[in-house]
């Protein structure tokens, strides 16, 4: 799957959206997003990708890749997760994101209240974080629906390559079906050990 994008259209301000996909499933990599929308090229329908069906966040994605002056797709894996926290998987990737971006912000928006350190990034923009700005914040929501629509891919792909415990259908989420998994397979190489149904999951293998 590609990872970024650019387009030579558009001058002036460049602001950047950042949202992430995958903070609170108990398998799989957390994903980050960053877009730089063109003000040219409106893109009508964008909203927050946790409000959309999935129907309307696949129509949106390859339009969003098509239309945006730039963008980028980067994660964070489970390893990372587990040693950093996920806060700080989610602002690895966030970083990678923006780094991979091919044109520089100068300014970036990131949803949530709290920010990624970018200074040492040397990108020389402004950042600021906006509460619930996948909602409101175009750009954003714009990075939202890319980052969502990218995991879910991930996911099924992944599916294949660990049967059994349905990633395809919850896409790592703590859903009743991959909780009952847990407790007939052993954990694979994607689940999150610092998360708690998965910690108490390999103590049950243990204790048999």
């Amino acid at each position: 799957m590609k990872l970024f994008g650019i387009r030579r259209r558009g001058e002036g301000v460049r602001c950047a959206g950042v949202d992430e996909a995958g903070r609170g499933p108990l398998a799989g990599p957390v994903v980050a997003a960053a877009v730089i929308l063109n003000p040219r090229r409106r893109i009508h329908g964008l909203a927050d990708s946790k409000v959309l069906p999935v129907e309307e966040r696949e129509r949106l994605a390859p339009i969003i890749r098509e239309r945006a002056l730039a963008w980028a797709v980067a994660w964070s894996d489970r390893d990372e997760i587990d040693s950093l926290n996920i806060l700080g998987a989610t602002f690895l990737a966030m970083r990678r994101a923006l780094l991979r971006l091919p044109v520089c912000p100068t300014h970036v928006q990131v949803d949530g209240n709290q920010l990624p350190r970018l200074d040492d990034l040397r990108l020389g923009c402004t950042v600021e974080a906006i509460i619930e700005g996948d909602a409101c914040v175009a750009a954003i929501s714009a990075a939202s629906i890319l980052a969502k629509t990218y995991r879910d891919a991930m996911m099924e792909k992944l599916d294949v390559c660990y049967p059994g415990f349905h990633l395809a259908a919850h896409k790592g989420y703590c859903t009743p079906a991959h909780l009952e998994a847990l407790t007939r397979k052993e954990p694979s190489p994607l689940h999150r050990r610092s998360f708690s149904p998965v910690r108490l999951a390999f103590a049950g293998v243990g204790a048999d």
